[in-house]
Order: structure tokens, then C-alpha cells, then sequence
């Protein structure tokens, strides 16, 4: 109920908007439960966190049964930058646990790895090739949700469909024969 209350406050106010009080109001108590679940609200924001990341990957999910395998996880993340922009922000820009000070640090989060090996093979080019494209299409897609998360950017899903097929192309064409 806590992290369903915040995940509530967060789609519709931004997780700024998150504290004691708050969610209080939101779950109609006092703030005496949220501390009987929560030592402080430090320990809170990493469950919700969790709890959020997980209704992102439900969402997207969702998204990505119709869109072709290797422009799914693009344009799913775009789409929920659009659609989830205050949700966006707290777990892709404000929170991101992404620890990457070089674009080689990408692969050390868990299950990078993997999703670039699948990327390949769906791309049908070397396992090093769909790493280093998933990589740079990460980046981009990254930049270009958060222009939209941020209402600096306006994509569509026809025209973000469109651009993240010619990005596609454009990075795996010298891997092809």
C-alpha cells in the first residue's frame, strides 16, 4: 500500500513531491505506519525505487509485444519517457543507479550483457559488434527520453519508430557484410 501510495504521488506530482506527510494524506492515516514499515524514509525510496523499476518493466513489456525485437527496448523506453515523465525522471534521471563514468561501464550492470548478446543476434551481427551498437543506441535513446521526459522533445511513436530504425541502421551497417 506505501509503495503503491508513492508510486501514485510520484506519477502525478514527481517524487520531490514524496514525503511522510504526503503519503499520509494519500493512504488517509497518520505517519506513525509508514515509520512502523520503514526505519526512515531512506529505506523507503529504495524499495520504491525497486517497486517503480518494476512497474516500468511491466509497462514496457506490454509495449514491446508488437514492435519488431531489436527497435523494442528503445522505443519502449522512449514511449515510457513520454507517457511516465515524472516516473521517468525519478529512475532515469534524478536515481539512475547507473555507475558509468566510461561508455565501457554500461557492461557492468547487470544484465547488459545479456541484452546486447540477444541485440546481436537479432541484428545478426558479432557478439562485439551488437555490444558496441547497443551501447551507442543506448546512449542515444537515453538522450533522446530524457529531451522527452523533460518536454524538450516531442516523439510520436510513428516518428520515434521511425528514427530509432534509421539509428539502428545506421550503426549496424558497417558490421554487415
Amino acid at each position: 500500500m506505501i509503495l503503491q501510495a508513492v508510486l501514485d504521488i510520484t506519477r502525478r506530482k514527481g517524487f520531490e513531491a514524496v514525503n511522510a506527510r504526503s503519503i499520509a494524506v494519500r493512504l488517509g492515516c497518520s505517519t506513525r505506519p509508514i515509520f512502523t514499515c520503514y526505519e526512515n524514509m531512506e529505506m523507503m525510496k529504495a524499495d520504491f525505487l525497486e517497486y517503480a523499476f518494476a512497474f516500468y518493466e511491466q509497462q514496457t513489456a506490454a509495449w514491446g509485444m508488437n514492435e519488431e525485437a531489436c527497435l523494442s527496448l528503445p522505443l519502449t523506453y522512449l514511449r515510457f519517457a513520454r507517457e511516465e515523465p515524472l516516473l521517468f525522471r525519478a529512475l532515469f534521471i534524478r536515481d539512475m543507479a547507473l555507475d558509468m563514468h566510461r561508455a565501457e561501464d554500461f557492461y557492468k550492470e547487470p544484465g547488459n550483457g545479456r541484452k546486447a548478446e540477444t541485440f546481436a543476434r537479432q541484428l545478426c551481427v558479432d557478439v562485439q559488434a551488437g555490444r558496441e551498437i547497443f551501447l551507442d543506441l543506448f546512449l542515444w535513446a537515453h538522450g533522446a527520453a530524457v529531451l522527452t521526459a523533460t518536454g524538450k522533445l516531442d516523439l510520436a511513436d510513428v516518428e520515434a519508430r521511425r528514427r530509432v530504425k534509421t539509428v539502428v541502421e545506421a550503426l549496424a551497417a558497417p558490421h554487415r557484410s
